[in-house]
């Protein structure tokens, strides 16, 4: 998609309502600003506790894939207890 505007008083750009719904935008987000030889990219961002990045590094979603492909291929344990999911899992 690709739509003009004009850049007001203040440096200041609207974001087109249907950029916003495609990308879910919302007050207060923040976007960030690349310089990619001539061009202007804008991209969402979200910032996060550090505590939590871990959950998004490469490793760990490749490993969070491999888990959803093994419950939809129904490859998964159901126990009753702890107890007994440690026996399954020690086979």
């Amino acid at each position: 998609m690709s739509v003009l505007r004009r850049i007001q008083r203040n440096f200041q750009i609207t974001i087109p309502p249907a950029i916003r719904k495609m990308l879910n935008l919302k007050i207060g987000d923040l976007i960030e600003f690349e310089v990619v030889d001539d061009e202007i990219k804008i991209k969402p961002k979200v910032v996060m506790n550090k505590s939590q990045s871990w959950f998004w590094t490469k490793d760990w979603q490749e490993r969070e894939k491999e888990v959803e492909k093994n419950f939809r291929e129904g490859k998964i344990i159901v126990s009753e207890t702890v107890e007994d999911f440690i026996k399954e899992i020690e086979k």
